[in-house]
C-alpha cells in the first residue's frame, strides 16, 4: 500500500493548485493522515544504511504539505474551546483505550501526529503534524514536539522544552531525539540536529545546525556539515557554556567589554550517578 500511496502523493503534489478540489488527492491525503497518526508511516525513520543512521521520507512531509493545500478554512470546535484551521488538520481526540495520557490544562496534539501507548501530556503543550513521539515519552509543560520530528522511547522532554519541526525544504532532516534522552528545562533542539540514545541536554542548551558542540572529554569540536546535521553523541552530557570572543574586527574591543559567545559543552559522558539522577521520571509515569 506504502508504494501505491507514495506514487499518489507525489502526483498530486506535483499537480500544484490544480490538487484543490480533487477528491482522489484528498482521499490520498486522509489515507496518509490516518497512516502517520497509526505510526506506519513516518516522515523519518531509523536506517542502519544512512550515514546519520536515519532516513528523511521527504515524499511523506510532501503529503503533510499536500494536505495544508487542500485544507480549508474551518471552525475546528475542541474541548469546548472555538478554533478556526484547516479541516484538513483537526486537532486529535484519544480515548482510554488509546493508553495515551493527556492531563487536562489545555495541551493539544495535531491531526496526523503519532503518540504511542504510555506517553504522558502535562499542560499546556503542543504535538505538531508528523510528529512521532514513542512510548513512555513524557511531553512536559510548554514544551513543543515540532512537525516531523521524531522522539524515541522513555525521553523526557522537560518544561518549556523546544524541539524544532522541518517542513520546508522538503528534503531537510527533522530533529531527532533518540531513546531514553533527558532534555532540560528551556532548551532548544533545532534544524534537524540528532540527540543519540542515552543524552542528556542540560536545562537552557541550545542546539542548532550552525553551533558548534566542544566536547572536553575526548578534546573535539562537534560541528553539522553540508551532508549532515549536527550530531551529539551517545550518553553526551551538554550543558550551555561560553567561549571568549577572539578574532574579527571586534577583537580589541571584546577582550575590553568582556565578550563571549555561546557554546554548548559536552562535559562528561552519562554513568550510574547521571542516571540515578533521573529516577524520579518513573515516578512521575
Amino acid at each position: 500500500m506504502s508504494e501505491q500511496l507514495h506514487e499518489q502523493i507525489e502526483r498530486h503534489f506535483a499537480a500544484g493548485p490544480a490538487a484543490v478540489g480533487d477528491q482522489a488527492a484528498m482521499d490520498a491525503f486522509l489515507r496518509l493522515r490516518t497512516e502517520l497518526e497509526s505510526g506506519a508511516l513516518r516522515a523519518a525513520e531509523p536506517d542502519a544504511s544512512a550515514p546519520t543512521g536515519w532516513r528523511v521520507n521527504a515524499w511523506v512531509k510532501r503529503g503533510i504539505l499536500l494536505g495544508f493545500r487542500l485544507g480549508a478554512l474551518q471552525e475546528l470546535p475542541a474541548g469546548g474551546l472555538s478554533f478556526v484551521d484547516k479541516h484538513t488538520y483537526p486537532a486529535r481526540h484519544f480515548t482510554a483505550a488509546d493508553a495515551v495520557r493527556i492531563v487536562p490544562g489545555g495541551s493539544s496534539v495535531r491531526a496526523g501526529a503519532y503518540l504511542a501507548r504510555s506517553v504522558v501530556c502535562m499542560p499546556p503543550m503542543y504535538v505538531n503534524v508528523g510528529a512521532y513521539v514513542d512510548e513512555g515519552t513524557m511531553v512536559d509543560s510548554h514544551a513543543l514536539v515540532g512537525s516531523c520530528a521524531q522522539i524515541g522511547k522513555h525521553v523526557h522532554l522537560s518544561a518549556a522544552a523546544q524541539i524544532g519541526g522541518v517542513l520546508e525544504p522538503v528534503n531537510a532532516s527533522p530533529v531527532v531525539i533518540e531513546d531514553d534522552v533527558l532534555v532540560g528545562g528551556n532548551c532548544g533542539v533545532y534544524e534537524g540536529t540528532i540527540v543519540r540514545r542515552n543524552a542528556v541536554l542540560a536545562a537552557g542548551t541550545i542546539l542548532t545546525r550552525g553551533t558548534p558542540v566542544y566536547d572536553l572529554v575526548r578534546g573535539e569540536v562537534l560541528r553539522a556539515t553540508p551532508e549532515q546535521p549536527l550530531i551529539i553523541p551517545e550518553a553526551a552530557v551538554v550543558v550551555p557554556g561560553s567561549r571568549s570572543v577572539n578574532k574579527g574586527k571586534g577583537h580589541p574591543a571584546s577582550e575590553a567589554w568582556g565578550l563571549s559567545l555561546y557554546a554548548p559543552v559536552i562535559v562528561k559522558y552519562r554513568d550510574e550517578k547521571t542516571d540515578l539522577s533521573t529516577t524520579l521520571e518513573d515516578l512521575l509515569r
